[in-house]
């Protein structure tokens, strides 16, 4: 962490959005804050512990203030994905724990942070991701169906018009949506099962020409992907029937462990603390044929040809098999092309592991859920800054040797009055 008298100097541009000379100022004088050692990093703390800080200035700066936190985000994620040239977008969400019911978008629901239900609100993220660094180029609150009607609380939380309830897989796609509308192209999307289980977020990935290498449970039912429907017979009257699969699908756990043991192979994905991380994966082409996958497979041929084959879209299943266990244990699924080797698949299959040193960082370090505000806009504000203080830190960590003499984001100098 830096020390109370340095600052992000190179994310100067980064505000140059920000409206306001005074509004650039309190934004400077915030991110040394979050970047300056101490275990609490609300607002009361962080001023206390600044030469020239003012509680009540940061106060207004980062829960009433006006400026708008996007088009900040968006020049942190042009400028990380430019140093970082990820390897993958990784979806994943996090919570914060919280007291009460006041709190935006607080609701009792699971609590990752603490393994359980518990009064939180979650956030759904969008990570650039490489074996060397990572950083999150977008935010999206999750609003709780009880949260959706309840005008009182909108209303003093301040959440604005026409944002209701949407699951965290459509706001991952909205967040998505969004970086592309910022003319950023995802290399492929990774996710946990949270998501990968989800046939909607598949078929949403897919229309949108997005690979993916998502994780899945091991009763996600399929199809072989050598198996192929026939038309059950037809009287010649009315519409032909659709060609069904004779056999019933199987869940990929029961399909990886008939290919046998003879089809694994061990990967090497990555160099850990203790040497090379290794296990023994397998892959298999297989059709998804949920009920849910069936219907988006007959919704997307219908849109486009008219009439539906009964074909249902290939993918490749990847399914890790440990030494030692007696089937695989681990399953996802991929739409990468064929000729993806199994060893780059599984390093993206397991290159989340940087979205938990994000958090790590963002929560312990930087305070990303220390804020103590209730509102809609304050909430922002602050994921916003930590997430440029977070975008500074990940920049010096890839240019080691460049110049970190402390000045100001905003400004030239230090200031000489309270931000």
């Amino acid at each position: 962490m830096s020390g109370p008298s340095s600052s992000p100097h190179n994310l100067a541009d980064v505000f140059a959005s920000v409206p306001r000379k005074d509004q650039r100022a309190k934004s400077d004088c915030y991110l040394r804050g979050l970047m300056t050692d101490g275990r609490r990093k609300s607002i009361q703390a962080m001023a206390s512990r600044l030469p020239d800080g003012n509680e009540q200035n940061l106060q207004q700066f980062v829960n009433q203030s006006t400026w708008d936190p996007v088009p900040v985000r968006r020049r942190i994620a042009e400028r990380l994905v430019s140093r970082i040239g990820p390897d993958a977008w990784a979806v994943d969400d996090v919570s914060f724990p919280k007291d009460g019911r006041m709190s935006v978008a607080v609701a009792a629901q699971y609590c990752g942070a603490l393994g359980k239900q518990a009064n939180c609100q979650v956030a759904v993220s969008v990570h650039a991701v490489s074996d060397a660094a990572s950083c999150p180029l977008n935010w999206r609150l999750f609003l709780p169906r009880e949260w959706a009607d309840d005008a009182a609380r909108r209303r003093r939380t301040g959440v604005p018009e026409g944002i209701g309830h949407r699951e965290k897989w459509r706001l991952a796609l909205d967040a998505l949506d969004e970086l592309v509308s910022w003319q950023m192209v995802p290399p492929v999307v990774v996710a946990d099962a949270g998501y990968g289980q989800n046939a909607d977020f598949r078929a949403g990935l897919a229309e949108r020409d997005i690979a993916y290498v998502v994780g899945i449970r091991g009763d996600i039912t399929v199809q072989p992907g050598d198996a192929t429907p026939a038309a059950p017979a037809w009287s010649g009257t009315g519409r032909p029937p659709v060609p069904r699969y004779r056999q019933l699908p199987v869940p990929v756990a029961d399909l990886a462990a008939a290919t046998g043991r003879e089809a694994v192979t061990e990967v090497a994905w990555r160099e850990g603390s203790r040497g090379a991380m290794t296990s023994r994966f397998l892959l298999v082409k297989v059709r998804p044929a949920g009920v849910r996958s069936r219907r988006l497979a007959q919704a997307a041929a219908v849109a486009g040809y008219g009439r539906w084959d009964g074909v249902l879209p290939e993918v490749r299943l990847l399914a890790e098999w440990p030494e030692g266990e007696g089937k695989p244990t681990r399953f996802w699924l991929s739409d990468l092309p064929d000729d993806t080797p199994i060893p780059e698949l599984v390093r993206l299959a397991r290159i989340r592991w940087r979205i938990e040193h994000d958090y790590r960082e963002l929560k312990h370090g930087l305070g990303l859920d220390h804020f103590e505000g209730r509102s809609w806009t304050g909430w922002h504000h602050h994921v916003t800054l930590v997430t440029a203080a977070h975008a500074f830190l990940t920049e010096q960590r890839l240019a080691p040797k460049a110049d970190t003499a402390g000045s100001p984001s905003t400004r030239s100098s230090t200031p000489s009055r309270t931000c």
